[in-house]
């Protein structure tokens, strides 16, 4: 794995260190997420958070955990850090922090109080709600150390305040029990319980959003290290309280040996592919029903959209095929009316995309492609050619196949359905009604995927073909234009006109959905080097492309601001790295080079979410970071399209 550690230079300037975020996963959608620094800069950031029925259904157990050191000299010297709302921060143990590194994907801080030298490891237990903090006497004379431990019991998306009740306490051995909903164990308890009020979240005031909250002091640990080598462990769990995990170094130990297998199953080719496999398994995740995808920390839960992405780069290359397998088999189940579910993060199962289905069929395509699962082909082909049948004879949100010319249409009033689906206050930012070019390129790629396996189960596909040929020649036909490349949308409403109005229009503003014509396995288009050329002139960045040419109108560069402003420029130039999969495959599919497109977004991998790629970066200069830190068809499609 690529090497990721930090000196005293980066640890030690408060910017610097709040900005780089490291993440360790539950396997069950729940985490442990903070800063380089120990800052704690989001409201959700914690060493507990614990997943609830979904995997966005989250809530925020153990805060923070602020280590103290008691010197031979009396002088109590304090490790935690805290930004308050009165501007101060308080305390700055960021300060004495010599290093931090990432290692086998466990962050690892060391802080020196003169000859004396702590070290802080934390691991989650695998499938388990539960976080292990370890910390070790690395070098010095005997010294005292203390752990306050704040929390909260709260929803992952808001605050708490101390004008409510307390939290419950309830007293057992070695610790507590907070809310009745998660413990904390560890030597030497002490509790305490009142209010640590007025904590500042920089990253939410930032955002827009309410910046702070109160946390609840529920106690202290305590104990001596005596030698070099002695150490101090808490755990913090929730879920079945009355069995207590590990020891603490086990948990860190059995953390690190299995990130290694993850590692190794993955088979990766080099040191960004290892870091790359280890994010991967990040997102993948254990629900009651199955395994599933978390689209994106520290906010999102399953998107099936972002799951169907995200499958051959988490599932296919990773080694998880026969996870895959059941994912697939398990998603097949929510189809209606020819529509894949969409789980929203409100827990809503709802069928409002456009092209989440069609990613879907493209996913089980490769699937049988990539690992020869036929039997798996045999069984959802009924399912799939339901699918077919959905679509021509139209579906929700008046999608349908045109019996003009055989592409698919796609709108209804107020629905935004393909991926660029922001929208400000209830208004959809880019509606894309019509024929948007990459949901018909994944529809022509569906069909000519249906058929293959069609074929291979010794079934007639002589309607399939007939479908999928006559969408191709409209495709061609339809979406070049004079500039040189493609529409974005065709047949699209004209704006002086409400949907299904007799006028419409052809966008062809520069956007990147072209790509899917050129990159996917049945794409409908040969590679065209000069309309790559100017894809690559007005969208590539350092961290991928644009979803819009800054030459175009309404191109916003900056992904910023409040709620309102994040979303008008969500889709009106920010960058988006899981691009760079379609991206590099047109290229390569045209015969050039690839090997440099990935070279700033290998050196992203520690500069925001620590081995892992953000969801989104702004449009200009220099394209910082925005969005999710850790956003799974980011990673999934940098390292699919690596290998």
């Amino acid at each position: 794995m690529i090497e990721i550690r930090y000196g005293s230079q980066v640890c030690g300037e408060l910017t610097s260190a709040a900005s780089r975020e490291w993440l360790v996963p539950d396997g069950l959608g729940g985490f442990a997420m903070g800063t380089v620094g120990g800052l704690r800069t989001r409201r959700y950031h914690g060493l507990l958070v614990v997943p609830g029925a979904t995997p966005a259904s989250r809530r925020v157990g153990l805060a923070s955990l602020d280590p103290a050191v008691l010197l031979p000299s009396g002088a109590r010297v304090r490790l935690g850090a805290h930004e308050w709302v009165s501007g101060d921060v308080d305390p700055r143990g960021f300060e004495l922090l010599e290093r931090f590194d990432l290692a086998d994907g466990l962050p690892r801080w060391r802080w020196r109080v003169g000859d004396v030298v702590i070290e802080r490891e934390l691991a989650m237990l695998p499938g388990r709600s539960c976080v292990a903090v370890v910390h070790r006497l690395v070098s010095g004379p005997p010294v005292e150390l203390e752990l306050a431990a704040a929390g909260t019991w709260r929803d992952a998306h808001g605050e708490r305040r101390g004008d409510g009740p307390p939290l419950r306490m309830d007293p057992v051995d070695g610790g507590a029990v907070i809310e009745g909903a998660y413990r904390l164990s560890g030597p030497g308890w002490s509790p305490q319980g009142h209010w640590w009020r007025g904590v500042y979240h920089r990253e939410e005031a930032a955002r827009g959003l309410h910046p702070d909250e109160d946390l609840w002091y529920a106690g202290q640990f305590r104990d001596t290290l005596h030698r070099p080598g002695d150490t101090l462990s808490v755990l913090a769990w929730a879920t079945d309280l009355e069995q207590e995990p590990p020891p603490g170094p086990q948990v860190v130990a059995a953390a690190r040996h299995r990130n290694r297998q993850v590692v190794a199953a993955a088979r990766p080719a080099d040191a960004v592919g290892a870091t790359l496999a280890l994010a991967a398994d990040a997102f993948v995740v254990r629900t009651a029903t199955g395994p599933d995808v978390v689209a994106g920390y520290p906010w999102f839960g399953a998107w099936s959209r972002d799951t169907m992405i995200s499958y051959e780069g988490l599932f296919l290359r990773t080694g998880r095929a026969d996870l895959g397998r059941e994912l697939l088999r398990s998603y097949a189940a929510t189809l209606s009316e020819g529509m894949l579910a969409n789980t929203a993060d409100t827990g809503r199962v709802e069928y409002n995309t456009v092209d989440g289905t069609l990613w879907f069929l493209h996913a089980v395509s490769r699937h049988v492609t990539v690992t020869g699962d036929t039997d798996l082909g045999d069984e959802l082909l009924p399912a799939l050619r339901a699918v077919v049948d959905a679509h021509v004879a139209g579906t929700r949100y008046g999608i349908a196949v045109d019996p003009a010319d055989g592409l698919l249409t796609c709108g209804a009033p107020g629905a935004a359905l393909t991926w660029m689906d922001a929208r400000v206050y209830g208004v959809p930012v880019t509606p894309r009604h019509g024929k948007p070019v990459e949901v018909n390129a994944l529809w022509i790629n569906g069909v000519a995927g249906i058929a293959e396996l069609a074929e291979l189960a010794g079934q007639d596909a002589d309607g399939l073909h007939r479908l999928h040929d006559r969408a191709v020649k409209a495709f061609r036909d339809r979406f070049p234009t004079p500039a040189g490349w493609l529409h974005d949308v065709v047949d699209a409403p004209a704006p002086a006109y409400p949907l299904g109005g007799a006028a419409h229009h052809d966008d062809d503003l520069l956007r990147p959905n072209q790509l899917l014509a050129w990159s996917l396995p049945f794409a409908p288009m040969e590679p065209d080097v000069e309309a790559l050329g100017h894809l690559g002139a007005g969208l590539l960045t350092p961290l991928g492309p644009r979803s819009l040419s800054p030459d175009c109108p309404g191109f916003l560069g900056r992904h910023r601001g409040g709620p309102a402003e994040r979303d008008t420029a969500y889709h009106q130039g920010t960058v988006w790295p899981w691009l760079i999969g379609p991206y590099a495959d047109a290229v390569r599919r045209a015969g050039l080079p690839v090997d440099d497109l990935f070279t700033g977004l290998e050196a992203h991998l520690s500069e925001y979410g620590l081995g892992s790629v953000s969801e989104t970066a702004d449009g200009t200069a220099p394209h910082t970071a925005t969005g999710c830190p850790f956003q799974a068809w980011s990673v999934a499609e940098l390292l699919r399209v690596r290998r």
